[in-house]
């Protein structure tokens, strides 16, 4: 079984490349990836995890804006009664670390996050569904 990965990038932040560089990442690991593309709602997103039955979603934030809009998807996810974990990639200040996993963020990964410590937080959040 393939661990399914919901990636994308909410707000108006559009810079993509990033995000682009960690989707093929995770398709090299075995996972199957899922980019649901640039300017997305929190719902948006929430709704398209669910539908795709996914295992983990990715937001890629690098507008600044991510104490608030992780959170939103965090919360538009529980409001539909999903325990999907979402992890968090781009520009985060470690002041801002706290207030991330307090909104329920399971993973942040910063600049310079290698590819196997995200392979394998992602892993690990999957391994006890599994």
């Amino acid at each position: 079984m393939s661990v399914r990965v919901l990636v994308a990038k909410v707000g108006l932040d559009g810079h993509d490349r990033g995000i682009k560089v960690v989707a093929r990442l995770l398709r090299d690991a075995g996972m199957e990836v899922i980019y649901t593309g640039l300017f997305q709602t929190p719902e948006t997103v929430a709704i398209a995890a669910i539908q795709e039955d996914v295992d983990v979603v990715g937001l890629s934030l690098l507008s600044g804006a991510h104490l608030t809009l992780a959170p939103l998807v965090v919360r538009a996810l529980r409001e539909r009664g999903s325990d999907i974990p979402v992890v968090v990639g781009g520009i985060v200040p470690n002041n801002d670390l706290a207030d991330l996993e307090a909104a329920g963020v399971a993973a942040v990964f910063g600049p310079g996050a290698g590819a196997d410590h995200i392979v394998a937080t992602i892993n690990s959040l999957v391994a006890p569904s599994l």
